[in-house]
């Protein structure tokens, strides 16, 4: 059945209805509870889905922000701006300036619990100025299994996850995303891009600008579920000019990323990378996780 689409951008369906579905009616309920909140929105499928809620429940009583950074992959912005657009639904960009914290930029296992406390510090700032009641994300009930430390910090900064809150796991989101008309619904999955560095890799400027435009060039190929992770080879300086791509691509996509080797080997060279190779095990999330057993990190500078 082909969903009617609505002045906000967004399908508005009635079979079946999308206030027949439990969850979707429970995580109305504690938006609507809430009175008013700032969506930490990256324009994934999560927060895209908690913020078009939002907008439907609160109206202009909802603000998605996104904090810009250089971990921040340009694309990743402009689509984000878009999609906020297409929903209707008020969105703001905000500086963050995670990069600048030393605890983040030695990038050790903790990383991301102090990107996500500089995140919460951020929106904690501009939803006072906004006069918002909650800071909201879009953490789901999946993510609680893997290793997650940005976890704990929205914890400590008493951001609320409604998605968890009503019962939300990957696939329900996806499924009433589908349902509600987002264009986002089978989005892959994304992260930041200091994830693409091993942990004890200095985060820089220049290495994640590395791996955003090599993923960039892969993205125009019409490869749409890559990863570049960034390794050092070649001694302990671990430069630009001393670096490996690792690619990694869906497995049904593995043949065209085979298929387009050389361009793909030609745009990493042009952006510094030594080596640039493709991973047979394929895409997976949190891929640099899979040292985190028992093993010393290399620290490179």
């Amino acid at each position: 059945m082909r969903v009617p689409s609505t002045p906000d951008g967004l399908a508005h369906s009635t079979a079946p209805s999308l206030e027949a579905e439990p969850l979707y009616a429970k995580l109305e309920a504690i938006l609507r509870g809430m009175g008013s909140v700032l969506v930490c929105y990256s324009g994934g499928v999560d927060s895209a889905f908690v913020l078009a809620v939002a907008h439907r429940v609160l109206g202009d009583r909802c603000i998605g922000m996104t904090a810009v950074s250089p971990s921040l992959a340009d694309l990743e912005r402009d689509q984000a701006i878009a999609l906020a657009k297409h929903m209707g639904a008020r969105h703001e960009l905000a500086a963050s300036s995670e990069i600048d914290d030393e605890s983040y930029a030695k990038n050790n296992v903790d990383r991301c619990f102090h990107c996500k406390s500089e995140l919460y510090r951020v929106s904690e700032a501009k939803q006072r100025e906004w006069g918002l009641a909650f800071s909201v994300n879009g953490t789901n009930l999946d993510d609680l299994g893997d290793y997650r430390p940005g976890l704990e910090a929205a914890k400590k900064a008493g951001a609320r996850s409604p998605l968890v809150e009503a019962g939300f796991a990957k696939v329900d989101v996806r499924r009433i995303s589908k349902l509600l008309g987002l264009p986002v619904w089978d989005k892959p999955a994304a992260a930041c891009l200091s994830s693409r560095l091993p942990y004890g890799t200095r985060v820089t400027r220049e290495r994640l600008a590395q791996v955003g435009s090599l993923e960039a060039e892969l993205h125009a190929l019409g490869i749409r579920q890559a990863r570049v992770r960034w390794h050092a080879v070649g001694g302990s300086e671990g430069t630009t000019e001393s670096a490996m791509a690792r690619v990694e691509v869906g497995g049904d996509e593995m043949a065209l990323a085979f298929e387009a080797r050389e361009a793909i080997v030609r745009a990493g060279r042009r952006l510094g990378f030594a080596y640039v190779t493709l991973d047979l095990a394929g895409y997976r999330t949190g891929s640099h996780n899979e040292v985190l057993r028992g093993r010393a990190l290399p620290v490179i500078s």
